[in-house]
């Protein structure tokens, strides 16, 4: 179900959803005279605290943009060192996840990683599959720009086979084709590292999420900013594109 069609007007209390657009990782390492690895490795203990956090606080998705599909475009070496930490925590941190109630799911252009790592996120999905205390998705080889791609060439091609008349498309059903079906929009998307832009991540999804960001490196990010993000949300009056009362 998308998130627009339950909206209420008024002020916001929990979300529902949160994306968070992790970002500060190099700048973190360079700080510090750290090898960029470090950072991405202090990043993924921002994750898991960042788990714990939801969990505790009673949100029931969390999306984080773990790979962008213009990510690939870094230097091999950056590359090659962030597929093998996610090899690592595939491999190793997703029973623990899973003891923790955790659903793993996955959106993004997989096959562009290595065949193994492809195999892991698929037994993670499959192996945590009846968890149900927090949907967690990582956004993997993800842009928002070729995701409403791929959905109009979809929705294109079964209007060409007769499966549908192009005039019954509708943001509904458009929303089914994205690679999101089946997910609540996100309520609050979260940057952190002092950037203000939403970098390709959910652009359809995303159009009446509550924006916050944060000037924290997402490293340091930790269950206080977390609470931080949550109360600036319930701060928030969320409208939906209506007048205020």
């Amino acid at each position: 179900m998308s998130g627009s069609d339950h909206r209420a007007t008024g002020h916001a209390s929990l979300p529902g959803h949160v994306a968070i657009i992790m970002d500060g990782n190099g700048r973190w390492a360079s700080t510090r005279g750290l090898p960029l690895l470090a950072g991405h490795r202090a990043g993924a203990d921002a994750v898991q605290r960042t788990v714990r956090a939801a969990i505790s606080r009673g949100v029931g998705w969390v999306t984080l943009y773990a790979f962008s599909s213009e990510n690939w475009r870094r230097a091999p070496g950056e590359v090659a060192d962030l597929t093998g930490l996610l090899r690592y925590y595939l491999r190793h941190k997703v029973a623990e996840l899973s003891r923790e109630g955790v659903c793993l799911r996955f959106i993004g252009d997989l096959a562009r990683f290595p065949v193994d790592i492809q195999e892991e996120a698929r037994r993670a999905e499959t192996v945590t599959a009846a968890n149900t205390r927090l949907v967690l998705v990582l956004a993997l080889s993800y842009g928002g720009r070729a995701d409403i791609v791929q959905a109009a060439i979809r929705l294109a091609q079964a209007v060409g086979r007769g499966e549908r008349a192009a005039t019954d498309i509708d943001e509904a059903t458009f929303a089914g084709a994205l690679l999101t079906a089946g997910m609540p929009d996100p309520d609050l998307v979260v940057r952190t590292s002092g950037e203000c832009r939403l970098s390709n991540f959910l652009l359809w999804q995303s159009a009446y999420a509550e924006l916050v960001f944060l000037d924290t490196p997402w490293p340091d990010f930790d269950e206080t900013h977390f609470d931080t993000v949550l109360n600036i949300y319930s701060r928030r009056e969320r409208r939906f594109g209506a007048r205020p009362a």
